[in-house]
């Protein structure tokens, strides 16, 4: 970097040539390569802003970005944090769960959506999923709800939104209050709201695989509640009330109750306004490789379900259930396509959550689903050869079976 002029060179993405291989992989799960060269003299200058201004965390640029966020959502406040999973355990904290409550929590999704409730302080309490998708159960919710149980919490999973009209209706009936896990739903809407703002709050993640992503960690609370946002701004830098944000002097302020430390790093605020700016137009490649992705496979003998569209979604992964999954999966690596599986195990059966007792059948649903998912690579980096090869060597598969 020249110190006068915060001139940085990008040899490896900026200067026109081709992203490194990943491994044997030709066509790997994800990847940023080519986004972040077309994408450098943006994000360049966000960088050298940074580095300029001389804060490079909890500064100005994640005070940018909050706002960026929330124009595009319609947030009265996003708060960005340093993760999803903190932005969970903030938000339930923030939301008002005490010691030992009991949060409903769909026995399909990633752990942090259970592991978040205990690291607030409550308990989780499993769910199914819906039969014809991933989201949870509202008939299951109002079974497993208890005399302790005062949230629940839906996951908006892959490409779509919850049943959230009847998870509403089933919160309001049981006197449940509503944190959505939000984290992989950016520039989902359900009748115009965007997802994270249908009930106390939500959550965005920016892990670099994510719709939109970082080159890092870092994530974000949505709201629309004041308390909320206040609670959850104090408690994201130590319970500090009073502007922190970009106040170096913030650090002397007096300390109202215990929080952690999850600010967010400038340089993934950086990162992440750059890539804002494309952030409609990636939504809308990922639907078109989709789109290439069913036309490709529907009716393939061995594949049992394609994923379902519904209003308001956004493809963040395209999952799909097959027979034979692992070995699948394990002729797709050999042909050079990395695949990931969402998720190997469900919740209830995980041994982390081996104490609240479960076994297998509990949760017929999610156990299913378990068995049969797998998530085929779907990002703005593709092309619609990649995803023809894909559907080639899952042609080939299920040929070589019959």
């Amino acid at each position: 970097m020249n110190r006068i002029t915060g001139s940085i060179s990008c040899p490896t993405l900026g200067n026109g040539h081709s992203p490194p291989e990943v491994g044997t992989l030709s066509i790997p799960f994800h990847t940023q390569s080519t986004t972040f060269a077309e994408l450098w003299p943006t994000t360049r200058r966000h960088i050298v802003d940074v580095i300029q201004n001389g804060k490079y965390s909890h500064g100005h640029k994640v005070a940018k970005l909050e706002s960026a966020l929330a124009a595009y959502t319609g947030a009265r406040f996003v708060v960005g944090v340093n993760s999803g999973t903190d932005a969970l355990v903030l938000l339930l904290r923030a939301a008002g769960l005490r010691q030992g409550d009991e949060v409903v929590v769909p026995a399909f999704s990633f752990v942090a959506s259970a592991s978040s409730v205990v690291l607030a302080g409550g308990r989780p309490v499993f769910a199914d999923i819906e039969p014809d998708g991933y989201g949870i159960d509202p008939a299951s919710v109002a079974e497993v709800a208890g005399d302790r149980t005062r949230f629940v919490m839906p996951v908006h999973l892959f490409s779509q939104l919850v049943d959230i009209d009847r998870v509403l209706d089933v919160a309001w009936r049981l006197g449940l209050t509503v944190v959505e896990d939000s984290a992989e739903a950016i520039g989902m809407r359900h009748r115009g709201t965007h997802a994270g703002l249908l009930g106390a709050g939500g959550v965005l993640s920016f892990f670099p695989t994510k719709t939109l992503g970082a080159i890092g960690d870092a994530g974000a609370v949505l709201t629309n509640d004041p308390r909320i946002a206040d609670m959850v701004d104090a408690l994201r830098h130590h319970g500090r009330f009073g502007r922190t944000i970009d106040n170096f002097p913030g650090i002397s302020t007096e300390t109202g109750l215990p929080g952690m430390n999850s600010k967010m790093d400038d340089i993934q605020a950086a990162v992440l306004l750059a890539k804002l700016t494309r952030l409609d137009a990636d939504i809308a490649r990922r639907a078109q490789l989709a789109a290439q992705y069913t036309q490709s496979l529907t009716g393939l003998p061995g594949v049992r379900k394609l994923p379902a569209a519904r209003p308001g979604g956004v493809f963040y992964v395209y999952v799909i259930e097959v027979e034979a999954r692992d070995d699948l999966a394990a002729h797709l690596s050999a042909q050079g396509v990395q695949t990931e599986v969402y998720y190997p195990v469900p919740l209830h059966l995980q041994p982390c959550f081996r104490d609240l007792g479960h076994r297998s059948g509990d949760f017929p649903n999610a156990e299913a689903a378990c068995r049969h998912t797998i998530a085929l690579p779907l990002h703005p980096d593709m092309s619609t050869t990649d995803v023809e090869k894909v559907c080639g060597s899952i042609r080939d598969f299920y040929r070589g079976r019959s």
